[in-house]
């Protein structure tokens, strides 16, 4: 079964940047799946704020992160990254990667049935 691995997470002073890393378990290669990054902070919804298709590498991002936040693929090391910067405290989080199996990203959180244990992310002074 496919597991994912995030890491990257930490604390960051408003404005900073940080990079977040989705790994995949031995044995699969996450150009196989769409993959998708989530936040959920305390007391609020989780959020889709990127993700990239499997097929064209076709990529989009919730108005949040607009402008911000880029998310990108490197097959040779089998990772998918999120490129954060210009952070701002309303960014802390958990930030979580998954994956599906479908062309184009699903629109809808049960659609991605790989999920990783997510990194935390601080934003604060």
């Amino acid at each position: 079964q496919l597991q994912l691995v995030e890491s990257g997470g930490g604390l960051v002073q408003p404005g900073g940047s940080l990079r977040l890393s989705c790994a995949a378990s031995s044995g699969y290669t996450l150009d196989y799946y769409t993959i998708a990054w989530f936040r959920q902070a305390p007391g609020k919804e989780r959020e889709r704020i990127s993700c990239i298709s499997r097929s064209v590498g076709s990529t989009n991002y919730a108005d949040s992160v607009k402008g911000r936040f880029t998310i990108s693929r490197d097959n040779a090391k089998n990772t998918v990254y999120l490129q954060m910067s210009s952070l701002k405290a309303e960014d802390t989080a958990v930030y979580y990667c998954a994956a599906a199996l479908y062309d184009r990203c699903p629109a809808y959180v049960g659609s991605y049935n790989y999920w990783g244990q997510g990194t935390q992310v601080t934003v604060s002074s």
